[in-house]
């Protein structure tokens, strides 16, 4: 059985993932339709270098992108009924991933699950 990939959406109706995917470069585009597709066949036993958990933080996870361009990371997490929520997407400019990053993912999260309940 397959897992499903959905994108967390505003209040407003704005979806922050997908204008962040359009903004990656096409061998970005690639590898993250690639690391997708692992994501959809094989769930949460897909790891590195694909994806990483977020150390500190039990339901956040990283998948991670590296082209010419340079780096970049979409954090979500896996929910229940088999898919995984994409929160949030940047471009990676230090080796750590910026706790504001994080921030940001977190508040998604909760608010995702808040409008679910």
């Amino acid at each position: 059985m397959s897992w499903a990939i959905e994108y967390y959406v505003t209040s407003s109706g704005r979806c922050p993932v997908k204008e962040f995917i359009d903004s990656l470069s096409d061998e970005g585009q690639a590898k993250y339709i690639f690391i997708t597709r692992l994501l959809k066949e094989y769930g949460v036993a897909v790891k590195e270098p694909y994806v990483k958990q977020i150390a500190g933080h039990r339901k956040l996870f990283e998948l991670r992108i590296k082209d010419k361009s340079g780096i970049s990371r979409i954090l979500y997490f896996a929910h229940t009924g088999r898919k995984f929520i994409l929160l949030h997407g940047f471009t990676k400019k230090t080796d750590k991933t910026l706790k504001k990053e994080i921030e940001i993912a977190e508040r998604r999260m909760k608010d995702y699950l808040s409008r679910e309940a």
